[in-house]
């Protein structure tokens, strides 16, 4: 069974509610109570004025089985739930309120178009993720092993000599099937109410998502929505000018290239992992979402709506401070900068960057990326920066590394006591600022254990574990294969030549040994691989301390 979801997100474009257009109101003498299958070809009047809300989250949640069940089932004549609609007198358009996916994956069949195809290259800018193709390409196939498609049918009806009496019957069901409606009356606020209660039944969105859609005109959601999709998809920062629209798009996609670059498999085939997991997965949004919000220093109170924050009793004293509505793109762009400048100290090669190696920091022992290591270790080197501590912790990065790889299982344990994201964040940070603590003291890697032994946010999770504990079965499992995979590419990764930790090609620099100014040349005996900090700001800094100038 496939395991990545198929976007499809493309297929019904968004827009907002209250559109503004010079054209007078209409109001249709009656609303159709059924949509044919004809409607949703590119060149029928209903499908060019199908909308989605602005607010509406990414169509990207069924699997290829589920998007070929549901054109089987459809075929077959099966109760398909009705799509819910609302019309715009104003626009025209004409948003779905309910069944997005149901209309999307009907619209896919009939367009071919599973998220790799015309109108979804056009709408992500032509940049489909590996993993997306993979799941358009096993929707395609499925469906065509099961009822075939929209294009052979059409066919089928024009050649029947020719075709199956299978395929055949199933093509004229086509011309008696049709999908049941129904509409919401009333204004564009009747219509946004009407979509929040009916989907927070049956499969209720998400809470960071429910977020992001509240927040949808706000600094953090904007961001966010940019980096998750490098810039591409729904533009939902268009109203801004020009020279704006044209920064987000750019620095989205540098920070997604810099954290989601090279695309990660199911299964981890070699040492080059992206620092931030897949960048096609539900946890990537929350995670991004979070990183945004805590780089910017921004708490809920301060986007969530009035009313929300009156129903909760304040833990502070005072007002807090609220987050505005950003008119003009200034705001976004200022928290996608703090962004792309935090990132860029934990990977990448610009001289501030430490080059964290990702199999170290962010993977956990059975080779699983975790959201809240990713979290907890870019608030701990902002916290480096702040206490102006980057020199002493490079001193004590080769020990302070080693120890998170040795006792990697300790990640494991933390998460699976207090969860994969937020509530993670914490202990681990809690795990990093102890271990430094303990050796920046001259404390031995024994005295660090009891110490986070004894801490009270880690001592209850942090156990030792022999080889004699752990249980195996006769086979190899998907995550001892990841763990054997990453076990290798840890102890095989070169070293930093400066302070001995491990080195990850994608953040490495080439440092002469003996400076230019000393004499060195560009030899290759004269050259080191080395982090871009410790080839800079360190190492800068260690000269400087030995020939104070004069």
């Amino acid at each position: 069974m496939a395991t990545h979801m198929v976007n499809l997100d493309a297929l019904i474009p968004r827009e907002d509610f209250e559109t503004v257009t010079s054209e007078p109101s209409t109001q249709p003498s009656i609303l159709s109570a059924t949509l044919k299958i004809t409607d949703l070809e590119k060149e029928s009047f209903i499908y060019n004025v199908l909308r989605k809300p602005d607010f509406q989250r990414e169509t990207a949640n069924w699997n290829p089985e589920k998007i070929s069940a549901l054109v089987s089932s459809f075929l077959e004549g099966d109760l398909i739930p009705s799509i819910i609609l609302w019309r715009s007198n104003i626009s025209g358009d004409i948003f779905v309120i309910d069944g997005a996916h149901r209309l999307s994956a009907l619209i896919a069949w009939v367009q071919d178009d599973y998220g790799d195809s015309h109108t979804s290259m056009r709408f992500f800018d032509s940049v489909i993720p590996s993993e997306q193709r993979k799941a358009a390409e096993a929707t395609r196939k499925l469906i065509q092993g099961s009822v075939g498609s929209y294009t052979d049918l059409k066919l089928a009806l024009m050649n029947p000599d020719t075709t199956s009496k299978e395929r055949l019957q199933i093509a004229r069901n086509l011309s008696a099937t049709a999908i049941h409606l129904q509409w919401v009356n009333g204004e564009a606020e009747k219509a946004e109410s009407s979509f929040f209660r009916i989907n927070q039944q049956a499969t209720p969105i998400d809470s960071t998502e429910l977020d992001m859609i509240k927040a949808r005109h706000k600094p953090n959601a904007l961001a966010a929505r940019a980096f998750i999709r490098a810039g591409t998809g729904h533009k939902y920062w268009s109203s801004f000018d020009e020279s704006v629209r044209s920064e987000i798009q750019s620095i989205a996609k540098s920070v997604y290239d810099l954290i989601f670059k090279p695309n990660l498999e199911l299964s981890i085939r070699s040492s080059d992992l992206p620092i931030a997991g897949r960048g096609y997965s539900a946890d990537s949004v929350k995670m991004v979402f979070e990183l945004v919000n805590f780089v910017n220093d921004l708490q809920p109170d301060m986007w969530r709506d009035e009313n929300q924050k009156r129903r909760r009793k304040s833990t502070t004293q005072g007002e807090v401070r609220r987050l505005a509505d950003d008119e003009d793109g200034a705001k976004t762009l200022e928290f996608m900068r703090a962004v792309r400048k935090a990132a860029g100290k934990i990977a990448g090669n610009e001289p501030a960057s430490l080059g964290l190696h990702p199999a170290v920091y962010f993977y956990s022992a059975t080779g699983r990326f975790q959201p809240a290591a990713f979290l907890a270790a870019v608030s701990f080197v902002q916290e480096l920066v702040e206490k102006r501590r980057l020199m002493r912790f490079t001193e004590k990065r080769a020990e302070f590394e080693e120890f998170l790889v040795k006792y990697k299982y300790f990640l494991n344990q933390i998460v699976r006591h207090y969860g994969s994201m937020q509530r993670s964040v914490t202990p681990i940070l809690e795990m990093y600022r102890t271990l430094f603590d303990v050796l920046s003291s001259g404390g031995t890697e024994e005295q660090a254990v009891l110490k986070l032994q004894d801490h009270p946010l880690l001592r209850s999770h942090v156990k030792i574990v022999t080889e004699e504990d752990r249980t195996h079965g006769r086979n190899f499992s998907a995550e001892t294969k990841n763990s054997i995979i990453l076990k290798s590419a840890l102890e095989n990764s070169p070293k930093c030549e400066i302070c001995h930790s491990r080195l990850h090609f994608r953040s490495a620099t080439i440092d002469h040994k003996i400076r230019k100014e000393d004499g060195g040349t560009g030899a290759p005996s004269n050259g080191q691989l080395t982090h871009p900090y410790c080839n800079s700001g360190y190492k800068e800094s260690r000269q400087a301390s030995q020939y104070p100038s004069k």
